[in-house]
């Protein structure tokens, strides 16, 4: 990975999000050049440079992925592009349609039309598990985003920017999660709120997730989706784990916090996938991640051939977190510890 980031200038939209400020905070680690971060968020802007007081490398861009000319200008000399910037929330989508189309689709297009406008190396996009077979709008924007990104192999022509996705469920602590929320719950004494005693998913703290992008983008070769090997939890299981740990914390006995099972929110699955029964025909992996590699033949035109560092066929039917054999309570536990949210 060093040599893959010294000395290189490169840009992080959505820099300031939960994803997109830990990518700021490990690429630090690593000798870049520049850390361009591009978010919208003027306050967050403030705050995220604040934290790296004697660090000129890092460089605040105040701008929206949906002007172009913009992303442009961020974009000029930069080697490396991490495309973190969406609406996530997925109920506010379903109310907001439009705008998810916006920033989701239209500003994942301005990205790689001005990646390649300025030459960029490479371009690594941030997705989710609710691109799969989507129910939700903001599953299925972040599906056509995907299908922007590994269709730029076929319209970029000679340049040589590469471009990959990384695909992978929900991050503990994330803003808008649920986490915080239930810890709100509990220190007013309940009751905490969930969806469906059944819902599963698949979740993993945010350094994990950032240090398998970086992996991804140091093994890309151009169109790939990138999924990250993530353990599955049953929610309630959480819900239970964070009413035992923190109650007392609060004056609290356990038993005392309810559990209150309010229905799915609208656009919400019970489970979540992070591959198709289609992609898995086209499945590799590694220790870490499952990589669809992509298919490049047009009828009448010759393609470079791409060689891939792995080779090895995934034998999978279903990666869904309804299938995958959940974490157990102790383990939760230690994963909460391990990502802060429990001491």
């Amino acid at each position: 990975m060093e040599n893959i980031f010294r000395n290189k200038n490169i840009l992080v939209t959505g820099g300031v999000g939960s994803v997109g400020s830990e990518i700021v905070r490990q690429l630090v680690k690593y000798s870049p050049a520049t850390v361009r971060v591009f978010d919208h968020n003027e306050q967050r802007l403030f705050e995220i440079q604040s934290l790296f007081p004697h660090q000129k490398i890092i460089r605040p861009f105040l701008g929206d992925v949906r002007d172009i000319e913009r992303l442009r200008k961020a974009m000029t000399d930069a080697a490396i592009v991490f495309h973190a910037a969406a609406l996530k929330h997925v109920e506010i989508s379903e109310y907001n349609p439009f705008e998810s189309v916006k920033t989701n689709i239209s500003g994942t297009q301005n990205v790689i039309d001005a990646a390649l406008a300025e030459v960029v190396d490479r371009v690594v996009v941030i997705s989710t598990d609710k691109a799969v077979n989507p129910v939700s709008t903001m599953g299925a924007t972040k599906l056509v985003s995907e299908k922007l990104t590994v269709a730029a192999y076929y319209h970029k022509g000679t340049k040589k920017t590469k471009f990959g996705v990384v695909r992978f469920g929900n991050v503990i602590v994330s803003s808008g999660s649920v986490i915080p929320t239930w810890i709100d719950q509990i220190k007013k004494g309940g009751p905490l709120t969930i969806t469906d005693t059944e819902m599963t998913r698949f979740m993993m703290s945010s350094q994990q997730a950032v240090t398998l992008v970086f992996e991804a983008a140091t093994k890309m070769r151009d169109g790939e989706i990138f999924i990250l090997k993530m353990p599955a939890l049953r929610m309630t299981d959480l819900a239970e784990v964070l009413i035992e740990s923190l109650a007392p914390l609060f004056g609290f006995q356990p038993q005392e916090i309810k559990l209150q099972t309010i229905g799915m929110r609208a656009g919400e699955k019970l489970h979540e996938e992070l591959v198709t029964k289609e992609e898995a025909y086209n499945l590799y992996e590694t220790k870490s991640m499952f990589v669809v590699v992509p298919k490049k033949e047009i009828v009448n035109l010759k393609m470079k051939t791409i060689r891939y560092w792995s080779k090895k066929v995934a034998l999978l039917t279903e990666y869904s977190s309804r299938v995958q054999k959940p974490l157990t309570k102790r383990q939760i536990k230690a994963m909460l510890k391990q990502a802060g949210v429990l001491f």
